[in-house]
């Protein structure tokens, strides 16, 4: 039988036209054509924004609003059937997040800037303008064709959503308004800091702890045997993980008569406390539908379930625990009777 070499151009757009839906073709200068073209610039901006961000947090939110504008280009294509729609919680997801970062910003800081205060604002200004002239296509669509209200809206929030977005980056990374004076005594963090190395990262934290190690193997190992006791004495059997501040494994012991998978959930629970700071425990109420970290559970490498917790001292965080063999509430407990004798260890 003759293999078919599969091929990516059709050469049916050469004249000018294109497939809007299966049944439709359109001129490829349509307004409709335009508009979803629109979309998808704005998509591949996120993009470039996606992949410098660090936090994992942020980059689960860049997500959300990829899919949903994914959601929103399939629906201007076909915006009479009514098959693409979302929830007008997207809409409110923008405007809470937007609420909390002004609330920690001063005031000036939307006033007058200068793009390029750090590499990730620069990218979510290009963005936000790429989302306004996307949004001009979106009317002028209207005009003729009736956009769906909710999409409108949903552009309209989004680009909003990304200038303040692109200001807290700058917030973030020391940056002042454009006429602000200089400041000798409080100078701008450099903006290569906005995408640290895993070995500056490690300093930061040891110099913050006095040259002292963010968690080495001896402790590690110390803590494992003690969460591991508390286990037998329970009852239980899990896979018992330890990572640095950078969330590197140091060390993962595994009980006898735990589940195959536990190995690797118990590493991304001691992870994922790491990178968001706060017990797995906690994350699980804020990933649900509506929460302020919706959308992260879709990420590689985190686990949003009891089992993982961060560890910290004096204030600052030295590394992560991460339990799995049981109920992430057995877990958790035994991540919490970790935290309570390790800084005796």
């Amino acid at each position: 039988m003759e293999n078919k070499e599969k091929k990516l151009y059709t050469k049916a757009g050469d004249k000018g036209l294109t497939a809007l839906t299966p049944a439709a073709q359109v001129s490829k200068a349509d307004e409709r054509i335009a508009a979803i073209g629109g979309v998808e610039e704005v998509i591949s901006a996120l993009g470039m924004v996606r992949v410098v961000t660090t936090c994992p947090i942020y980059r689960g939110k860049l997500e959300r609003i990829m899919k949903t504008l994914r959601t929103l280009s399939k629906g201007l294509a076909d915006a009479r059937s009514g098959r693409y729609a979302f929830s007008e919680e997207e809409i409110s997801f923008l405007e809470q997040d937007m609420d909390k970062m002004l609330s920690k910003m001063p005031e000036g800081v939307m006033d007058d800037y200068l793009p390029g205060g750090c590499e990730q604002s620069a990218r979510l200004d290009v963005a936000y303008t790429t989302t306004r002239a996307c949004e001009r296509a979106v009317v002028a669509m209207d005009r003729r064709y009736a956009a769906p209200e909710l999409f409108k809206q949903y552009i309209n929030r989004l680009s909003d959503y990304l200038l303040v977005s692109a200001r807290y980056s700058d917030h973030l990374n020391g940056q002042k308004p454009a006429d602000a004076p200089a400041t000798p005594d409080a100078p701008a963090i450099p903006a290569a800091s906005v995408t640290p190395t895993v070995e500056s990262v490690v300093s930061q934290v040891m110099a913050r702890l006095g040259g002292a190690a963010s968690m080495d193997l001896g402790r590690a190992k110390k803590l494992i045997a003690a969460v591991e006791q508390r286990a037998l004495e329970t009852g239980k059997q899990a896979v018992i993980a330890v990572v640095n501040a950078a969330g590197n494994p140091v060390a993962v012991h595994v009980m006898d008569g735990t589940f195959l998978v536990s190995y690797e959930v118990a590493v991304k629970k001691a992870y994922t406390a790491v990178a968001v700071k706060m017990p797995t425990m906690e994350l699980n109420k804020l990933v649900q539908p509506g929460g302020t970290f919706y959308g992260l559970q879709s990420l590689d490498g985190m686990v949003t379930f009891g089992g993982g917790v961060p560890i910290t001292v004096g204030g600052v965080i030295v590394g992560g625990l991460g339990v799995s063999g049981g109920t992430g509430e057995e877990d958790h407990a035994l991540c919490q009777y970790g935290l309570s004798v390790f800084e005796s260890l």
